[in-house]
């Protein structure tokens, strides 16, 4: 519950810096600490729609995104 609620958290801190227009490479370490935040709820939590989710935000920091 703890890890999924620190996913929660750093989305709204992303929408917060997307809000303010935060600089490209701030926005940038929020994703990627999100993704290690997810890492950890996938762990925890084991289930199939987090771990579809992990993998789609990694896909799409390497720049392999699919439109949902």
């Amino acid at each position: 519950m703890e890890e999924a609620l620190r996913v929660i958290d750093r989305l709204a801190r992303i929408q917060a810096l997307d809000r303010a227009t935060a600089d490209p490479f701030v926005m940038l370490a929020e994703v990627c600490k999100l993704l290690c935040d997810a890492e950890a709820w996938v762990r925890v939590e084991g289930s199939s729609a987090a771990d579809e989710a992990v993998i789609r935000l990694r896909d799409a920091l390497a720049g392999d995104a699919v439109p949902a």
